[in-house]
């Protein structure tokens, strides 16, 4: 049996030309949750629950690359009593999430593991390392991740290697901090969805959302559907990219 559940059918006509890179922003958990007079806690089990179904479907439809942002560096900001929760919760996907590697998909994880407990690093590099050889999807998930602190890394990397002479300033272009992201070798984000209202990236990928289109739409996370998957595809297809050209 497979891990992401059964195949949901939307009906809905896709462009014939997909992204390479759809990047989300799973926003609205917690609301989800007090709407309902329960603990956030139940509203990121719901999230977590909502993003097998989403994966299912970007993997049945032929994405390549997903990302989604679960928890940011400014994040360890909530109550002691949240931040347990996710972390409880993320140990429980780290071991359920081990059934994708017989999908032939790829995990991931983008951002600084070294604030997580030694278990859940050796989780994360596990999985990583596991499933390295698999190329039908590939799944990008940002834990303790931020955009800032990701190009601030990179310009760190760079300058260490400057000053040991491995390279010149003037060698430092676009395409070498590219190089020295987390997303290395991977495409930038052609279509970031956000539900829940908010419409801002929240520190999200900000580099590699340079040129991306943005969907938002006032479903919370753990409402939103494959058939609203689709809305936002179609939608994209229906734009004109020009990448800052005529």
């Amino acid at each position: 049996m497979a891990l992401f559940g059964k195949k949901e059918k939307t009906e809905l006509a896709l462009p014939e030309v997909l992204p390479e890179h759809v990047g989300f922003i799973m926003d609205g958990n917690g609301r989800w949750a007090k709407k309902r007079g329960l603990p956030r806690s139940l509203g990121h089990r719901e999230g977590a629950k909502n993003f097998r179904k989403i994966v299912r479907h970007c993997k049945d439809i032929g994405l390549k690359t997903i990302s989604f942002y679960a928890f940011s560096t400014e994040n360890w900001k909530r109550s002691q009593d949240e931040v347990g929760a996710l972390m409880n919760l993320f140990r429980d996907y780290l071991a359920d999430v081990r059934n994708f590697l017989s999908e032939n998909t790829r995990m991931v994880f983008l951002g600084d593991k070294s604030a997580f407990d030694p278990d859940i690093r050796e989780k994360m590099e596990k999985l990583e390392a596991d499933s390295a050889q698999y190329t039908e999807m590939t799944i990008l998930m940002a834990v303790n991740y931020g955009g800032r602190d990701e190009i601030a890394r990179a310009a760190r990397i760079l300058a260490e290697k400057a000053v040991k002479g491995e390279i010149s300033p003037a060698d430092i272009d676009e395409q070498a901090v590219s190089d020295n992201l987390y997303t290395t070798g991977y495409p930038d984000v052609d279509l970031l969805i956000r539900p829940s209202g908010e419409q801002r990236i929240s520190n999200y990928l900000i580099w590699q959302c340079a040129y991306a289109e943005f969907y938002y739409t006032d479903i919370l996370w753990p409402d939103f559907t494959p058939k609203e998957l689709d809305k936002a595809l179609i939608e994209y297809g229906n734009r004109n990219r020009r990448f800052g050209g005529v």
